[in-house]
């Protein structure tokens, strides 16, 4: 599957869905409108030469290639699980931070690129970029990597191999995307590090915060998902295929981590994909160490809720702990699998 943070759509995460409600609306707007596309250009020389400072505003936030805006859209979209786990305020005020970060970072990379080929770098490509790249710095730090399945037996698929792809694809949509993908990287690692105490420096305050939740949140929030919605109920044709089909699909993913679990040996099928190896780590988890103590039933509680916060319905996270031997990381993975 492609989204490595589970089918639970935009829930518990407002801004994610925001950001791709409106962006992608300016984006089609301006499609439709393209005498105004002008106004929303990356254009560097006209930021430095003729003072116009607000297309660093307006050229930073909206894409006008539809490849662009397709491809972070999708980046957006599976870095939300971000939101759920951090919060929204949190989520936002690292986007803020690497997006100032960013500015600064665009314009030393382009005067030491000037510097050292001897080329001027008139126009970057334009839109909300440099952030969506900055959030490959903590999905590459603290999204576990586990493996699915495998391709003619050496090649490794793991629930972030198409996340990557995705970024790869937007990394050579246009000549200078890679300079501002680097600005983003930097910017991201800056302030995720919090090198000069930067998250104390940029940051969405907490006024602000609560002016967005009051006015923005019942816009923009999503409900609760919920795979028992009756027919009756006004839920069209597709949502509750969407839903019949996710049950299945949990169902099919759970009975073979049972099978198994009961298996000590699981033989291989035989194909190209060996989808028997889905979730190894948790299925040989054990087998060649002491078995693991029950941990308190307090850290158990704190595990739960922190699940909970996530996203996830409380019986899906005692499941998933219970599976894992209380192990929170392992009943993240789980849970996104799903």
């Amino acid at each position: 599957m492609f989204t490595t943070t589970g089918s639970r759509g935009l829930y518990k995460a407002p801004l994610s869905k925001s950001l791709l409600l409106v962006l992608n609306g300016l984006t089609l707007m301006l499609i439709l409108l393209p005498q105004y596309q002008e106004f929303f250009i990356y254009n560097l020389q006209a930021l430095t030469q003729q003072k116009q400072v607000w297309r660093l505003l307006c050229g930073r936030l909206v894409c006008l290639d539809v490849k662009d805006s397709f491809c972070s859209s999708l980046l957006i979209y599976n870095f939300r699980i971000f939101e759920r786990r951090f919060g929204t305020r949190k989520f936002a005020s690292f986007l803020l931070g690497s997006w100032c970060l960013s500015a600064l970072t665009d314009f030393l990379l382009v005067q030491a690129f000037q510097h050292l080929f001897d080329y001027e770098v008139e126009e970057l490509p334009a839109g909300l970029l440099a952030p969506v790249f900055s959030l490959f710095v903590p999905f590459y730090l603290s999204i576990p990597r586990m493996p699915v399945t495998q391709i003619l037996g050496h090649i490794h698929i793991t629930n972030k191999s198409l996340v990557y792809i995705v970024g790869l694809q937007l990394l050579t949509s246009s000549p200078f995307m890679w300079l501002l993908a680097l600005s983003g990287l930097v910017s991201g690692g800056l302030y995720l590090s919090n090198i000069l105490w930067l998250q104390k420096i940029l940051f969405v305050p907490a006024w602000l915060s609560r002016i967005a939740r009051y006015i923005l949140e019942p816009i923009f929030s999503s409900s609760q998902p919920n795979n028992e919605t009756p027919v009756g109920m006004g839920a069209t044709l597709d949502i509750q295929r969407q839903q019949r089909m996710d049950l299945l699909d949990q169902q099919l993913l759970l009975a073979q981590y049972n099978e198994a679990r009961r298996n000590a040996r699981p033989q291989p099928q035989a194909g190209l994909l060996q989808w028997t190896r889905l979730f190894p780590s948790l299925r040989h988890r054990g087998q060649n160490g002491p078995p693991m103590q029950p941990q308190p039933q307090a850290q158990t509680q704190q595990s739960v809720a922190r699940l909970v916060e996530m996203g996830f319905s409380r019986t899906d996270a005692l499941e998933a702990l219970r599976a894992s031997n209380n192990d929170i990381n392992m009943a993240t993975n789980f849970l996104l699998q799903h």
